[in-house]
């Protein structure tokens, strides 16, 4: 009887027997299941000496701003301003602030390159910078609250939604941090993607009863639904393109062993800058509309005229929006690119090697190459992205679809799942390696 090859064997390692078999991922699918639990139950703590009916309130007259954004984002733990109001987002504002000053700082590239030493030090400035941004939102929220009541300037109610705010936010990162080590895939992704994930059976409920009441009549809900899954259907697609540039190494000897010519690729990703674009994007276009909602109640004359004039031109589905949010998109994304892919570096060390693109000589002409490649990649990457925004939210503005069903939201849990789901698969290939490693090696004993 014919013996399985290891690459028949490794075939079957997505199957139902191979992840039963796998012990260590279903414990780390329940550990991250847990998190995630813990996590949620925290949206509905309520932060002390905050009126929930007030909330509720400024969300139902303001919600279509920013707040409205980051509530999305936080799972609705800010329309209940619960202790996870701040959510994880000043943890990714630190992180990607620090990425950015370490290509503008010698010192933080410099410990960039010190390899496991440098990623704890800079993970550890990243945590201090998270503390700093978290009181500074942490304390305007408490402002704008204040304000809210009436009640004028109390400092221990100051004081006490500050140290509660911050003390979630540094919470939900340590959690975030323990499912990225002990558990299945990022964890401060699928912190946003559980909180976006929790909204999506609301969003579906009103849309049906926008049809339902006839506010929205059915054709248009067939087709919002169809726009959705064709936002997801392109999502996968574009997410998992890239370009494979090919790179050659040279027949060498090292020592007494001579190693033969061969070639690899060097894939490059036609969306490096991922969802960061259109969060930063519609984050800037939002602000003038938070800050709006946030200003101080009274007569509608007393707040700035031109806050007014920019908030209506700024609404969803105006034009002026749909242009900016679309320049805004291109920029992050080349931007960010530039950030995380260094063609220069890159180049180097493919020299260091002993590698080399095939027509093109090793250091300035190869990073040249890259870069050009880099380029038109980002450029056909960021009109992806646009398109991908762009489209649910003219069913936004034409028909008042939560924006739960909007691209951003699709885009995020979309890329999320992806990820998790390599993930997976990459703890059960792990697995079938050495289920075959053993049994060659017990295989190696009885002879």
């Amino acid at each position: 009887m014919a013996i399985p090859s290891a690459a028949e064997q490794l075939a079957q390692n997505f199957s139902l027997g191979a992840f039963s078999k796998a012990r260590e991922l279903k414990t780390r699918l329940w550990f991250t299941l847990a998190a995630l639990i813990v996590y949620r139950l925290g949206t509905y703590i309520p932060v002390p000496g905050v009126d929930a009916g007030m909330l509720a309130q400024i969300f139902a007259q303001h919600g279509g701003g920013m707040l409205g954004v980051f509530d999305t984002f936080a799972g609705g733990a800010l329309s209940r301003m619960s202790v996870f109001a701040l959510n994880i987002m000043p943890y990714i504002s630190a992180s990607i602030i620090i990425q950015l000053m370490t290509a503008i700082s010698p010192q933080l590239e410099a410990l960039k390159k010190e390899g496991e030493s440098g990623r704890k030090q800079l993970n550890q400035y990243t945590r201090y910078l998270t503390v700093v941004l978290a009181a500074v939102q942490a304390y305007g929220l408490a402002v704008g609250l204040e304000g809210m009541r009436g009640s004028g300037s109390d400092i221990l109610f100051r004081v006490s939604v500050v140290v509660t705010l911050v003390g979630g936010t540094v919470f939900l990162m340590w959690l975030g941090e323990q499912i990225t080590e002990r558990g299945i895939g990022n964890g401060t992704s699928l912190i946003i993607f559980a909180g976006i994930v929790a909204h999506l059976p609301i969003a579906l409920g009103q849309l049906f009863e926008l049809s339902r009441t006839g506010s929205l009549p059915v054709w248009g809900a067939l087709l919002i639904c169809l726009v959705a899954v064709t936002v997801i259907v392109a999502v996968v697609y574009m997410e998992r393109a890239q370009r494979k540039v090919i790179i050659q190494h040279p027949k060498r000897q090292m020592g007494n062993r001579t190693y033969a010519a061969d070639s690899s690729h060097l894939p490059l990703k036609l969306n490096t800058a991922g969802v960061i674009p259109p969060i930063f994007a519609s984050s800037l276009l939002l602000l003038p509309a938070t800050l709006l909602g946030f200003s101080q109640a009274g007569a509608e004359g007393s707040r700035p005229e031109w806050l007014l004039t920019l908030s209506a031109w700024l609404q969803h589905g105006q034009p002026l929006y749909m242009f900016l949010y679309a320049a805004l998109i291109f920029f992050f994304a080349f931007f960010y690119t530039a950030i995380v892919f260094n063609p220069s570096e890159t180049a180097e060390n493919l020299r260091k090697s002993g590698g080399f693109v095939p027509g093109f000589r090793p250091g300035k002409a190869t990073a040249q190459h890259l870069d050009a490649i880099l380029t038109r990649l980002t450029a056909v990457g960021a009109v992806y992205l646009a398109a991908v925004c762009l489209l649910p939210e003219f069913l936004i503005a034409e028909y008042g679809i939560p924006f739960y069903l909007g691209g951003t939201s699709l885009l995020i849990v979309v890329s999320v799942t992806m990820d998790t789901v390599g993930h997976v698969h990459a703890h059960i290939m792990a697995q079938q390696y050495e289920g075959l490693i053993r049994k060659a090696k017990l295989k190696g004993t009885l002879r």
